[in-house]
């Protein structure tokens, strides 16, 4: 799998806004708001790892799991939507664990700002009172970056998330340059993403693909993008 530098950071429309990176470890989030929020997301993120990191010492299985686990009522916020987003797209709970980073630190921001956009690794939480604009990353595809997705204030908070398997270090039993999954839950939309994706191992595979993720409760739109070929489903809105 190819290393590649972050620019689908330069990928959402973040006009008017003040935009800030906060990285702890493996969390690295690229934020847009409407002030500098640094130090309120450092807090965020170090209170949603911990969430993670303590429940992870004791419920081992939970890090390698790679299929659902039963949902905990004792386990703390952050870490019981991932349970759920798993169990909903029938995968591991870690594959959302970038979009339900994104999704809870993207809320906490929301009490001091109108607009949020997080972005972690690909994975993004959108809350904004104006339209906003992705561009889906795709690797070398020749369509990577040419497919822009419009997404309409009332469409929001919405998470669009995006699961490669050419792209970056995630895990994909898949071949896509690009599974783009939009949901009103980033944390769902990672798990989906990751749960579309590793059905694509041809072209051929992505009209299958598109029906096995159209029929996870949440899921509101998807983009496949595999070399030159590509398909989509839901409530997708394209620019020209």
């Amino acid at each position: 799998m190819e290393y590649r530098e972050r620019t689908y950071r330069n990928s959402v429309t973040a006009a008017g806004l003040i935009t800030f990176q906060v990285s702890v470890r493996e969390t690295d989030l690229f934020v847009a708001a409407d002030r500098d929020l640094t130090d309120r997301t450092y807090k965020s993120v170090i209170k949603y790892r911990h969430q993670l990191e303590s429940y992870i010492k004791t419920h081992e299985a939970f890090r390698h799991s790679l299929a659902p686990l039963p949902d905990d009522p004792l386990a703390p916020p952050l870490v019981r939507a991932m349970l759920r987003a798993a169990m909903t797209a029938d995968v591991g709970p870690m594959a959302s664990v970038a979009g339900a980073m994104a999704e809870f630190v993207g809320r906490e921001l929301r009490e001091d700002s109108a607009n949020v956009i997080v972005e972690n690794g690909g994975d993004i939480h959108l809350d904004a009172s104006s339209a906003r604009r992705v561009a889906i990353f795709a690797g070398t595809s020749p369509l990577s970056n040419r497919l822009v997705l419009e997404i309409p204030p009332e469409d929001m908070p919405l998470g669009v998330c995006t699961s490669s398997a050419t792209v970056g270090p995630s895990l994909s039993f898949g071949n896509a340059d690009a599974v783009c999954v939009l949901s009103p839950s980033a944390a769902l939309a990672d798990a989906a993403a990751s749960h579309i994706g590793n059905q694509v191992r041809k072209a051929g595979d992505i009209k299958k693909a598109l029906a096995s993720g159209a029929a996870i409760p949440g899921v509101q739109g998807i983009v496949i993008i595999m070399g030159k070929t590509m398909g989509a489903w839901g409530k997708v809105n394209f620019c020209d």
